[in-house]
């Protein structure tokens, strides 16, 4: 199968948001997306927007999949770099090449405009997706690891004003 990778549009958000519900099963996170059509909607085609997608469709026009992205910068390299947010190609269409047709683009993307780096990140279980990238010359930073500050302790941390914020 063929895979032809268009950028998302407005059209696109509900698929997107399914895609996005189909994921978190997915990830064992049923219940964890608060997303809405509107919410996505603005990120993606409000005014300035800082988040894009790329949508993979077969040769019969049908969505398989999508990436999602945005931009972050290396103070090391002194340029941007993309960090994929998330990568889904439906469960049918698994094995077709859409989404190493997705990784491709992104790759493409960063190449034509002089970014550093394509990075995303992977559940330490999904060993197909991490044997995919791995195929595909990806690597991971065995030395890194993610924090996040969410929820009560985003909030708490948050409002907490020990330190004179200037400007």
């Amino acid at each position: 199968m063929m895979s032809a990778i268009r950028p998302a549009t407005v059209e696109d958000v509900p698929v997107i948001l399914q895609m996005i519900h189909e994921l978190a099963v997915y990830e064992k996170e049923p219940d964890a997306v608060r997303n809405t059509p509107e919410m996505l909607a603005g990120v993606l085609f409000g005014e300035n927007p800082r988040v894009f997608a790329a949508m993979a469709e077969n040769e019969a026009g049908v969505v398989r999949g999508f990436a999602l992205w945005f931009l972050n910068y290396s103070t090391w390299e002194g340029v941007h770099g993309i960090y994929l947010e998330d990568l889904y190609v439906t469960p049918e269409a698994r094995g077709e090449g859409h989404g190493k047709a997705l990784l491709q683009h992104l790759a493409a993307t960063a190449v034509e405009r002089g970014y550093a780096r394509v990075e995303w990140s992977v559940l330490d279980w999904n060993e197909p997706s991490i044997n995919f990238y791995k195929k595909l010359g990806a690597f991971p930073m065995e030395e890194w690891s993610t924090f996040r500050l969410t929820g009560e302790a985003l909030e708490s941390f948050g409002t907490a004003r020990e330190a004179h914020v200037l400007g």
